[in-house]
């Protein structure tokens, strides 16, 4: 193993999340007619791309060789479940397969629907072109604000990284000169996760892109921070981490991650019955998760822009944007 790189940002403190905080986000954005037009917009968007997602997955009775099974993990799986019949792994296939059909999709229709929203173009990238480290621009000259965007906090490997350190240098000025602008804001952003979740290959970016470089070409490097300042050819240029929730309040602000949650949740998941409170949850910590904290019980807490089955819904999905609630 690689021994730690000396500048890499040490004891990265954990990204706690308040329920209350939470909650009256969600009362402010209810009671903002931007804020609800947004989400109107979004919800539309996502419920779309979703239906048309869902309608190209493979059906149960498709053949076999749809789902790209792996044979070695059907035999350690059937093991682990203590399976002796083959109806038995069978009615399991297919939810491991929309499961992770989504999980390579589901990031690119949240960025396809999202970026127009808040402003911001997003980029059809092909491979081996200047776009191709691309996915989203917002042209505010004499500022470009380009960004790469990642599911999660853990996409990255070591190439990956070099491979984007290297897209900036070779490619940036030309991003510049093609959008009129003289000043480059590059963001590497990750849908979701925090910083402390990151396995670091992100940082990495930053670091190539500096030591790539004439030392005084570098202006500011990223050493125990998350970002860095540097000239290309003459134009100044930053290059940025953010992730979970630092990016989506670049995108469009502080009520930006609420407001994606929100639409999603009104997206995908119908009003209904909440679970009963005595709810026994396989997942240890879910219980505690998607509970409301004293004062906002419903129905003392109530808002328009969700119903009272949905709130748990958004206490799980914010939960995936930080490290722990505040107890």
């Amino acid at each position: 193993m690689a021994p730690r790189n000396p500048h890499l940002p040490a004891n990265v403190p954990a990204t706690v999340f308040s329920k209350v905080s939470i909650l009256k986000a969600l009362a402010t954005v209810d009671h903002d007619p931007l804020s609800r037009g947004r989400i109107l917009a979004l919800e539309s968007g996502f419920r779309r791309r979703v239906t048309n997602h869902i309608e190209s997955l493979p059906f149960a009775n498709a053949p076999l060789r749809t789902f790209s099974t792996n044979p070695f993990v059907l035999m350690v799986y059937a093991q682990a479940k203590g399976y002796t019949r083959l109806s038995q792994i069978e009615g399991d296939i297919l939810p491991a397969k929309l499961f992770s059909s989504m999980e390579t999709s589901a990031g690119r229709m949240i960025e396809d629907v999202a970026l127009p929203i808040y402003g911001w173009s997003a980029v059809p990238s092909g491979m081996h072109t200047a776009n191709s480290a691309l996915d989203g621009l917002q042209l505010a000259l004499p500022v470009l604000r380009a960004a790469t965007l990642k599911s999660g906090p853990r996409c990255l490997n070591d190439e990956m990284s070099e491979n984007f350190a290297d897209n900036v240098l070779s490619y940036g000025p030309s991003w510049l000169s093609t959008n009129g602008a003289t000043v480059l804001d590059f963001s590497y952003g990750v849908l979701y996760g925090t910083r402390a979740q990151s396995n670091k290959k992100d940082w990495h970016i930053l670091r190539k892109i500096v030591e790539k470089l004439p030392p005084e070409k570098v202006l500011s490097p990223p050493w125990q921070r998350w970002e860095c300042e540097f000239l290309l050819g003459n134009a100044r240029a930053r290059a940025s981490v953010r992730i979970g929730a630092d990016w989506w309040s670049y995108l469009g602000g502080p009520p930006c991650l609420m407001e994606v949650c929100v639409a999603l949740i009104r997206a995908c998941v119908m009003p209904g019955y909440a679970d009963p409170a005595d709810t026994n949850y396989v997942i240890g910590d879910l219980y505690e998760i998607v509970s409301l904290p004293l004062g906002y019980s419903s129905p003392s807490f109530n808002v328009g822009i969700l119903q009272a089955s949905q709130i748990p819904w958004l206490l799980f999905l914010m939960r995936h944007f930080c490290d722990a609630y505040e107890n």
